[in-house]
C-alpha cells in the first residue's frame, strides 16, 4: 500500500510538472510575440522600414534623372565644342551681344 502511494505521488508530481512546464512554455512564447508585436510596432518599426524603403525608391528615381540630366548637358557640351556657329549663338545669346552691322528690335515691355 505504501508502495502504490508513493507511487501516485510520483505520478501527480510527474503531472504537474508537464503542467508547469507548458504553462512555463506557454509564457515563453507569449513574452517573444508580444515582445516582437512592441518592437515591431514602435519607433523603429515596420513604419519607419516602409517609408525608409520609399524615400530610397524616390532617392533612386532622382539620382536617375540628374544622370540623365548630366549626360545631356554632355552632349551639349561636344555639340559646342564641335561647332564652331553653335558656340558663337550661344554666346550672342548668354551675353546678349550684337555684330555691329545688325539691327536689334525691342518688343514688348522693357523690364524694370
Amino acid at each position: 500500500m505504501q508502495q502504490s502511494n508513493v507511487n501516485m505521488i510520483f505520478q501527480a508530481l510527474s503531472c504537474m510538472r508537464k503542467r508547469a512546464a507548458r504553462i512555463a512554455y506557454l509564457m515563453a512564447f507569449l513574452a517573444v510575440v508580444s515582445y516582437a508585436f512592441v518592437t515591431l510596432r514602435g519607433p523603429r518599426g515596420l513604419n519607419v522600414l516602409f517609408e525608409r524603403q520609399a524615400h530610397i525608391h524616390e532617392m533612386e528615381k532622382r539620382n536617375a534623372s540628374l544622370a540623365a540630366d548630366i549626360e545631356r548637358k554632355r552632349e551639349r557640351i561636344k555639340r559646342l565644342e564641335s561647332n564652331p556657329a553653335e558656340q558663337e549663338l550661344e554666346i550672342r545669346d548668354r551675353l546678349k551681344l550684337v555684330r555691329p552691322d545688325e539691327k536689334v528690335y525691342i518688343i514688348g515691355q522693357p523690364s524694370k
